[in-house]
């Protein structure tokens, strides 16, 4: 599991982990049932407190990505398919947002767009 922090961005420590294990759990490179690093581990490695890799954490068991074992340490939830899914949908929602807006700085159409849409969908079948 690969973390990295940046701190030029603003955003939240605990929520830059978060977002990266969640990430990492729904492209399937976090697999069910597999160990993460100990929430103490996990800080030392990141050199932050524990407070907010503990939040990270309790954010993801919150939403159901992972479970806590008591003694024994937390662990990749087995995915719903429809989280997943929703998940996805999101991620294409907020990619299509950015594409208009690039559409409308180049002047395109949404006729022009659907074209566009349309030839990468056959150049990769």
């Amino acid at each position: 599991m690969t973390i990295l922090i940046d701190n030029k961005n603003g955003e939240p420590i605990y929520n830059q982990i978060y977002s990266q294990i969640k990430n990492q759990i729904i492209s399937g490179e976090l697999k069910p049932d597999e160990m993460l690093p100990s929430i103490r581990g996990l800080a030392k490695d990141l050199r932050i407190s524990f407070i907010t890799t503990k939040r990270a954490y309790e954010e993801l068991e919150k939403e159901g990505f992972i479970y806590t074992i008591p003694a024994k340490g937390c662990y990749v939830s087995h995915q719903n398919l429809e989280l997943v899914r929703e998940e996805k949908l999101k991620k294409i929602e907020e990619h299509l947002a950015e594409i208009k807006k690039l559409a409308l700085v180049c002047e395109l159409s949404k006729e022009d767009l659907i074209e566009m849409i349309q030839f990468e969908w056959e150049e990769n079948e």
